[in-house]
């Protein structure tokens, strides 16, 4: 039996433990989000802040500059909420993903889902697209690598966890294999170095336009995975044993694949591609609240959006230039990840 079926089973009360965690998480991101919002080469006060977004409800102690309402509403707010519904999407995603296929070592590159929203994203800049045509072509791309994972890995009428995960590798290196050939085309003083800025991740081109563009995939995706809280437990049995208490595994593992491509595709169009979220981040999230999907996937999400809310801050705020997202995420997330596994496997060989 694997670890995420037996922490499932085997964590149970502590009630009041639980609570006090999620206080503690709302209270972290709260703290990422106003941290956010105010850090910058023109800073604003946490004071001031609510003063500002309040200001249609209650009138300011002082009359409110110019340049700092722009800075707060135009500038740092849809930055800061993309940066932290995109963390809560792709953490959501791991830990469902982690959950389906019993294995910890699971994230959305697994599937190649990153890969083709990246060929896609990719394609448009080099076309000469943005904006809702990079969107777009991302989101198209993101949902074909995950069709062709499907027809690939669907072998007489039978999906099996490990043919879609061999799928999943083979349609992420032919993406990988396609990004490199709009990078070796693109013209290396115009579009090459707008494709590898991009690939690197970053939301330095956030606006309100964008969010709302974005917010509806990343939403829906996060909704639809909460609401399958309860069918991640049984789908981390075995599949005869699933199947045993009424549950169709091949089918629910498709709508999870759907719903997490869908936030995926989405977060890579907005962002580019940001890794390491969906693979630390639920590992972080299941020593505090245990691996029963009730709790780990609204934990993950509030974690992940902190995390990547805090990170995206450091990202813009460290140097003069900005560094790229998926670098910082892989400083920060290749050590600590080596930090959890090592946890894992000594407290999984313990006599």
């Amino acid at each position: 039996m694997s670890d995420v079926t037996a922490g499932a089973r085997l964590h149970g009360g502590s009630g009041a433990l639980r609570a006090g965690v999620f206080v503690g998480l709302f209270a972290a991101l709260f703290a990422a989000l106003i941290f956010a919002i105010g850090a910058g080469r023109f800073s604003v006060s946490p004071g001031r802040i609510a003063e500002i977004i309040l200001a249609w409800i209650a009138a300011p102690s002082a009359p409110l500059e110019t340049i700092d309402e722009r800075i707060v509403l135009l500038v740092r707010m849809p930055r800061v909420l993309i940066a932290a519904v995109s963390g809560a999407a792709l953490a959501v995603g791991g830990a469902a993903l982690q959950g389906v296929f019993r294995n910890p070592l699971v994230s959305q590159q697994v599937l190649g889902i990153s890969q083709g929203a990246a060929f896609g994203g990719a394609l448009a800049i080099l076309l000469g697209y943005a904006g809702v045509t990079l969107l777009g072509l991302a989101f198209i791309f993101g949902l074909a690598a995950l069709v062709i994972v499907g027809l690939l890995a669907r072998i007489n009428g039978r999906t099996e966890i490990v043919t879609v995960i061999l799928s999943g590798m083979v349609v992420g290196a032919l993406f990988s294999a396609l990004v490199s050939v709009v990078q070796f085309v693109a013209d290396p003083n115009t579009s090459l170095p707008a494709i590898v800025y991009w690939l690197m991740g970053s939301f330095s081109t956030a606006t309100w336009a964008r969010f709302w563009l974005g917010l509806p995939g990343l939403a829906v995706g996060i909704v639809a995975i909460w609401l399958f809280r309860y069918r991640l437990n049984l789908l981390a049995l075995e599949d005869t044993e699933a199947r045993s208490l009424g549950v169709n595994p091949d089918r629910e593992r498709w709508f999870i694949f759907v719903a997490t491509a869908l936030m995926t595709a989405t977060s890579v169009a907005i962002a580019g591609i940001i890794g390491w979220i969906g693979l630390v981040i639920p590992h972080a999230a299941r020593i505090l609240v245990g691996e029963d999907h009730r709790v780990l996937i609204p934990a993950s999400a509030i974690l992940g959006a902190a995390y990547l809310t805090f990170v995206d801050t450091l990202a813009r705020t460290l140097t003069s230039a900005e560094i790229p997202l998926g670098v910082l995420t892989a400083l920060i997330g290749a050590p600590v990840f080596g930090l959890l596994l090592r946890r894992h496997f000594s407290k999984a060989n313990q006599p």
